[in-house]
C-alpha cells in the first residue's frame, strides 16, 4: 500500500485588493456603518481580495493548480485526479473540477466536486489520500477554490466584511514514504442553522434566501469546541503529541478563533499559520493558501509535522496530519 505525500503546493489570488477603509467607505454608499477598527477588533482581517465581475471559481482554481503543478514537478499527463472542494461552483454543473481538468490540458483520470465549505479542503485531502492508498490515482490535484464575494449579502454588515475570494492547491503523490499520517473528518446536521446559505434555483428562479447568513456566536463555540477535540484525535490516531507539531495551519476564519484555539491546545503563537489579516476567510480556500504562504517564505519545510484543520457550514470539522 502506497502513502500519500504533498509534493507541491500553489495559490492564487485575485488582484483586487480591499482594504477595510476602502470596504468601509463602500458601504457608506449603502448606509451601513463600520470602520478598519471595528473590523480588526472583532476578526483580526485588515483585507481581503475580491475578484472582479465574470471571474469564476475554476478560473482561480487553474491557476492556483499550475502552480502546484510546477511546484512539484509534475505535468498534465502525470495527474489522475482532481478534487475541487467549493462552495461557489461555476455551474451546477458539470464540476468546477471537470473544468479545471480541461483548463491544464488533464485529458485521464477522475474529476469532482467536494462541498463540505471551509471544511472542504480536509476533506478533499481526505479523499484524495484514501484513492492514493487504495491504488486508484498516483498523483492527485487537491484544490480549495472559492468567490465567496458572489454570495455574500453586502448590505449585512456581520458578514460582508468577513470573506474574501482565491484558491490554493497542492499535489499530492503515492510516495514510499509517509506524508499523510492522519486524517478525521466529522459532520453534524443538525447544526446546519448557524451556518448555511439555503437558496436554491428551482424552474429558471432562485428559491429561499441565496446569501451566506451566520450566527457568529454559535459557529465560534462551535469551532473552537470541534477543531480542539479534532486536533487531539488525530493526534492519537497518528500515535504523535501535540507537542510534536511543528506548525499549526487552521482555517483561517476569524483571529479570535484561531488564537483561542492555539491556547487550549497548548501550541504557541509561533507555530501556528495565519493568513486571516491579509486573505480574510475564503473558505475551503483558506487551509491551502495558507500551507502555501507557509511553505514559500520559508517557514514550512520538509519534515515538518503540519495540522491542518478546518471548520464550515454543515456543520463539518475534520483535521489532517502530514509529514512535509
Amino acid at each position: 500500500m502506497s502513502f500519500a505525500k504533498i509534493t507541491g503546493s500553489g495559490g492564487y489570488l485575485p488582484p483586487r485588493v480591499v482594504t477595510n477603509t476602502d470596504l468601509a467607505a463602500e458601504l457608506a454608499t449603502r448606509g451601513i456603518e463600520t470602520s478598519d477598527e471595528w473590523i480588526v477588533e472583532r476578526t483580526g482581517i485588515r483585507q481581503r481580495h475580491l475578484a472582479d465581475p465574470g471571474t469564476r471559481t475554476s478560473m482561480l482554481a487553474t491557476k492556483a493548480a499550475q502552480q502546484a503543478m510546477d511546484d512539484a514537478g509534475v505535468a498534465a499527463a502525470d495527474i489522475d485526479l482532481i478534487i475541487v472542494a467549493t462552495s461557489t461552483p461555476d455551474y451546477i454543473f458539470p464540476s468546477t473540477a471537470c473544468l479545471v481538468q480541461a483548463s491544464l490540458g488533464v485529458r485521464q483520470g477522475a474529476a469532482f466536486d467536494i462541498q463540505a465549505v471551509c471544511s472542504g479542503f480536509v476533506y478533499a485531502l481526505t479523499t484524495a489520500e484514501a484513492f492514493i492508498k487504495a491504488g486508484r490515482a498516483r498523483a492527485a490535484l487537491v484544490i480549495g477554490a472559492e468567490v465567496f464575494s458572489s454570495i455574500l449579502d453586502w448590505d449585512d454588515r456581520k458578514t460582508c466584511v468577513l470573506f474574501g475570494d482565491g484558491a490554493g492547491a497542492v499535489v499530492l503523490q503515492a510516495s514510499e514514504t509517509p506524508g499523510i499520517i492522519g486524517a478525521e473528518l466529522h459532520a453534524d446536521g443538525s447544526q446546519m442553522g448557524i451556518l448555511h446559505a439555503a437558496g436554491n434555483v428551482a424552474g429558471g428562479q432562485v428559491v429561499g434566501d441565496p446569501f451566506l447568513r451566520m450566527d457568529g456566536q454559535a459557529v465560534f463555540k462551535m469551532a473552537v469546541n470541534a477543531l480542539s477535540r479534532s486536533a487531539q484525535d488525530v493526534c492519537v490516531q497518528a500515535g504523535v503529541g501535540l507537542s510534536d507539531i511543528n506548525w499549526m495551519v487552521p482555517h483561517q476564519a476569524n483571529l479570535r478563533i484561531i488564537s483561542f484555539l492555539g491556547k487550549k491546545l497548548g501550541i504557541p503563537s509561533e507555530k501556528v499559520v495565519v493568513t486571516v489579516d491579509q486573505h480574510a476567510n475564503t473558505s475551503a480556500a483558506s487551509v491551502p493558501l495558507a500551507l502555501n504562504a507557509a511553505r514559500r517564505d520559508g517557514r514550512i519545510k520538509a519534515g515538518d509535522l503540519v495540522l491542518m484543520q478546518g471548520v464550515g457550514g454543515g456543520f463539518t470539522w475534520g483535521s489532517v496530519l502530514a509529514r512535509m
